[in-house]
C-alpha cells in the first residue's frame, strides 16, 4: 500500500502537469527544485482593477507529507502589504487553516481546509484575498489599521510593493 507521502507526491505531480497543460489566468506555478514536489514557486499577478494591479508577487507554497488531508502553507517572498498577510509573508486565509472547528470560534469548519482544494483553488483564493481584504481578523494589524483608517497610506505602501515587484522581473 502506498504511503501518505507517496500519495501526496502523485497528487501534486498530477496537479503540476494539469497546470502546465491548462494554465490559469492570474498566476504561474512550478517547483522550486525539480527533485521536491512538496515545494512550489508561485507567481501571482496583481488582480486587474485592484491596488495590486501590475504587480508580480512571488510566493512559496509548502505542502505537508499528508497533503491533501492537511493544507499547505503559503508565504510571499515578495514584499506584500495586506491585512491578511503576516509581516513575514505568511498568508492567512481560512482555507489554509487546518480542518475542523476553529479553536478561536471565528471560522466555520466549512470555511477551513478540505481535501478537495487544489493548488489552483488555493491560488485563486489568494487572488480573491488581494481583491477583498478581510480586516476583521487581520494577520498584519498595522496593514489592517491603514486599510480601515488611513486608506491613502495603505495605497501608498501597496504601490511601493507593486513597484518593487516589477523591478524584480
Amino acid at each position: 500500500m502506498a504511503t501518505a507521502s507517496s500519495q501526496a507526491s502523485l497528487l501534486l505531480s498530477k496537479q503540476l502537469r494539469d497546470l502546465a497543460k491548462h494554465p490559469v489566468d492570474g498566476f504561474s506555478a512550478g517547483l522550486v527544485d525539480d527533485s521536491n514536489v512538496f515545494e512550489w514557486q508561485v507567481t501571482i499577478i496583481g488582480p486587474p482593477e485592484t491596488l495590486y494591479d501590475g504587480g508580480y508577487f512571488n510566493a512559496i507554497m509548502s505542502f505537508p507529507p499528508n497533503y491533501p488531508n492537511s493544507p499547505p502553507s503559503v508565504r510571499f517572498t515578495s514584499e506584500m502589504w495586506h491585512p491578511n498577510v503576516y509581516p513575514d509573508g505568511r498568508v492567512c486565509i481560512s482555507i489554509l487553516h487546518p480542518p475542523g472547528d476553529d479553536p478561536n470560534g471565528y471560522e466555520l469548519a466549512s470555511e477551513r481546509w478540505t481535501p478537495v482544494h487544489t493548488v489552483e483553488s488555493i491560488v485563486l483564493s489568494i487572488i480573491s484575498m488581494l481583491s477583498s481584504p478581510n480586516d476583521e481578523s487581520p494577520a498584519n494589524i498595522e496593514a489592517a489599521k491603514d486599510w480601515r483608517d488611513k486608506r491613502d497610506e495603505f495605497k501608498k505602501k501597496v504601490r511601493r510593493a507593486v513597484r518593487k515587484s516589477q523591478e524584480m522581473l
